[in-house]
């Protein structure tokens, strides 16, 4: 039985991650943090979830003895929380941003903060399963990736070798769910209801994961144009990729042929012969994409679909946790949630 805690536990992230542990087979959950609601038990806060415990205040003391922690702090506000669970003994996965790039430098373009801990930066692991699972077997500190990069990462990382000096078109539409629990001007029920847009049009800070993770896969730098917009939906990202093949076109059927070999192992990456919707994968851990040739345009459309707060955040999570501790990489993510 695994011993974890979640620090942060009472955002939709942490919500969720609570309702897959409290579920699952191999794993007591041991505490769980909040700022806002320390002492209030957990059916208080969210009642539908049908947890036993009570809300504490984060100290080390009151997750001391964690096999592993879930820390699902802001961006900027996670680093020396991580930084002091390893130190402690613990592994780590980190559902910020703050241990995702590998450039320290890049935190103060980003993020706006200083990273002060380049030595564990170098040691983290990006937690993409499909791509990095030997590591993560072995990791302390586990940088779960953003939901846009997930669903953007596992729609190119088949192709990566295909795609023209150009690079890569992405056009991305998510659910309120992904903007966070703290409601703003922007996510107000009044602004998003009957309404959808594009935001952070330019400069969204995921485009610098996005990139990372696409050049380490190619082996080249790769130019990413980055679109994001905000559904009227609760949760849900649906992700159109662009790109020219640098060999040319080879139809459709080829395409897809070689993203069902590349895929054919994975438990949670679905390929279709349709274009997926949100409906089919809201709730649950697993990707689903297709592939299109557009002969009159001579581009290749990649098409991806996630559940933000599952797939692109805390089932990848728990699937991490799950190759960390070499438990069956399904464990605790079979049902809905």
């Amino acid at each position: 039985m695994i011993t974890a805690s979640i620090v942060g536990a009472t955002g939709y992230t942490g919500a969720v991650l609570t309702d897959i542990l409290d579920g699952h087979a191999h794993v007591q959950i041991k505490t769980l943090t909040s700022k806002s609601y320390v002492g209030r038990r957990v059916s208080e806060v969210f009642p539908h979830l049908r947890v036993q415990g009570i809300y504490r205040e984060y100290s080390l003391d009151a997750v001391q003895g964690s096999e592993v922690v879930f820390v699902c702090y802001p961006h900027g506000e996670a680093h020396s929380v991580v930084a002091e669970l390893v130190e402690a003994g613990c592994r780590v996965v980190d559902l910020s941003a703050d241990y995702r790039l590998k450039e320290p430098r890049d935190y103060e373009e980003w993020y706006g903060f200083r990273h002060p801990r380049a030595d564990l930066v170098s040691e983290a692991v990006f937690g993409l399963p499909e791509r990095y699972r030997a590591e993560i077997a072995k990791a302390r500190i586990v940088a779960n990736p953003g939901c846009y990069p997930t669903g953007m990462l596992l729609g190119l990382l088949p192709v990566v070798d295909e795609i023209d000096e150009s690079g890569v078109i992405v056009d991305s539409k998510s659910g309120v769910s992904g903007a966070g629990r703290t409601p703003t001007e922007k996510t107000h029920f009044c602004s998003v209801d009957e309404n959808f847009k594009a935001y952070s049009e330019v400069g969204h800070r995921h485009t610098a994961e996005m990139a990372q993770e696409l050049a380490l896969a190619a082996g080249r730098f790769l130019a990413i144009s980055f679109t994001p917009h905000l559904l009227p939906v609760d949760r849900g990202i649906l992700s159109t990729l662009y790109f020219r093949p640098k060999a040319g076109l080879m139809g459709t059927e080829a395409w897809l042929e070689r993203y069902r070999a590349y895929y054919q192992a994975e438990p949670f990456v679905e390929v279709c012969d349709h274009a997926p919707s949100l409906s089919e994968v809201v709730h649950t851990n697993y990707c689903r994409l297709t592939v299109r040739e557009d002969k009159a345009a001579g581009v290749v459309k990649v098409f991806t679909v996630i559940d933000n707060l599952v797939k692109g955040a805390s089932g990848q999570a728990v699937e991490n946790m799950n190759i960390m501790f070499g438990l069956p990489e399904d464990a605790g993510l079979r049902r809905r949630v």
